[in-house]
């Protein structure tokens, strides 16, 4: 008897030592991860508001986009870093595959290039891939195996995010789920949601502004919950609309134009040409200021979702650098904005909604949606918002900003595909096998 409880207790020591040893281990990765992220991101936030800054103060800066555009694919070739970007990040949690840590300093530079000089795009697109990138070398530096690099990855991911838009909970969830829909890596969110929480903190105290929008939600009832949902099965289509039209650009432009020196040259000159022909710097940028002034004030024209959405396909089509996150912001805001009010639901709120719902729609990530929303705008409209993210996620179909996302369970029923995003449509007969390598739960 004694004998038996011994090795009992033993193994249970043994048991305790191992969950006590992974803890640590990400403990340890999530601390070094938030504080390289949180510093770097900060420091990137404050590069793109100056060069932000710095544009408005300077008009005539639009006319050097060309010339920024060379300057990108110069040093993208430099760094042998051409042609890589979100895609790879969310393979290298797939199947493991390996990150050029010259993609750091190249979607850096090439992100704030693109702003000064005018292009439309966001930044989200290079916090992800600069996030990843520190998060897959720092475990490497820590001789993590294969499998655990890919939680470090998603770990930088999350931390970057966060210390970009100041909303640890909604990166953390982000970062884990926007790898395969269907499945959550369980394992990665002590990591992830550290690595958020120090990233955020250092972003604070390096003086960066979380992201945060003052919206009065109406009383919940029942009649207002069916414009809701209207309004997200709307904001759904103009998701796929908003990827269909940045996919095609893209396929197009580099149909018509395969070099990529003439393709960004050109590019910048259509960008140009679209600013004089709108007659606005509005959709230069990221255009976060419209997208408070939709939010708060209830302010936007008609269009400027359909203007920012072009701007947007040709800036990055053309081979200039950021993100299509929060270009997404702005078209939701802006177009919840110009149809709430025509189902009766009030400009600011419907902006509110029309965000959160373009956005999950074109992520398919709605609980992380969800998050966002109470981070972005308080937990008063919650269920106004899940009701929206719900709605958007079912009806964009399997369509996507990131072609290498995968979506394991069906929308429509409770069915095994496995399929990338924007290959595949709704009723095909045939599920794709599972792909060697990837991560599944």
């Amino acid at each position: 008897m004694k004998k038996t409880f011994k090795k009992r207790v033993w193994a249970w020591l043994l048991h305790t030592r191992l969950y006590l040893q992974a803890l640590v281990k990400w403990l340890v990765l999530a601390l070094a991860a938030g504080l390289t992220c949180g510093f770097v991101g900060s420091v990137f936030h404050i590069g793109v508001h100056h060069a932000t800054a710095l544009r408005a103060a300077h008009p005539w800066l639009l006319w050097c986009l060309p010339l920024a555009g060379l300057l990108i694919v110069g040093f993208y070739k430099l760094t042998r870093t051409e042609g890589q970007g979100t895609n790879d990040i969310i393979d290298a949690v797939h199947f493991g595959k390996g990150l050029s840590i010259f993609l750091l300093p190249a979607i850096f530079l090439g992100t704030v290039l693109t702003h000064l000089c005018g292009g439309s795009a966001g930044r989200e697109g290079a916090a992800l891939q600069m996030g990843g990138t520190i998060g897959y070398h720092l475990g490497q530096l820590f001789r993590l195996d294969d499998r655990d690099l890919r939680i470090a990855t998603m770990t930088g991911m999350a931390a970057f995010f966060s210390a970009l838009f100041g909303t640890p909970l909604a990166a953390t969830v982000f970062a884990i789920m926007v790898i395969s829909i269907g499945v959550m890596y369980h394992a990665a969110f002590i990591p992830c949601l550290t690595a958020s929480l120090v990233a955020f903190g250092v972003s604070l105290s390096m003086g960066v502004a979380p992201t945060r929008f003052a919206v009065t939600a109406p009383p919940l009832e029942a009649w207002m919950l069916v414009r809701v949902a209207g309004l997200a099965a709307l904001c759904a289509l103009v998701s796929v609309l908003f990827c269909s039209t940045l996919h095609f650009a893209e396929r197009q432009m580099h149909r018509a134009l395969p070099n990529a020196w003439v393709r960004v040259f050109v590019g910048g000159g259509a960008v140009i040409a679209l600013t004089f022909l709108c007659g606005t710097t509005d959709y230069n940028g990221a255009g976060m200021e419209l997208v408070t002034a939709a939010v708060e004030q209830g302010a936007a024209h008609p269009a400027a979702f359909l203007w920012k959405i072009l701007f947007t396909a040709v800036t990055l089509s053309a081979g200039f650098k950021g993100g299509e996150v929060v270009p997404s912001f702005f078209v939701g805001a802006t177009f919840g904005c110009m149809v709430g009010p025509l189902l009766g639901i009030p400009a600011p709120f419907a902006a509110a909604v029309g965000l959160v719902a373009v956005f999950c729609g074109a992520v398919n990530c709605p609980v992380a949606s969800i998050f966002l929303s109470v981070e972005l705008f308080g937990a008063e409209g919650l269920l106004y918002f899940a009701l929206a993210c719900g709605i958007s996620y079912m009806l964009s179909g399997y369509n996507g900003l990131y072609s290498s996302q995968t979506i394991l369970y069906s929308k429509l029923k409770a069915q095994y595909i496995n399929v990338h995003t924007n290959a595949h449509h709704a009723g095909a007969p045939h599920a794709k096998p599972p792909v060697a390598g990837s991560v599944k739960e």
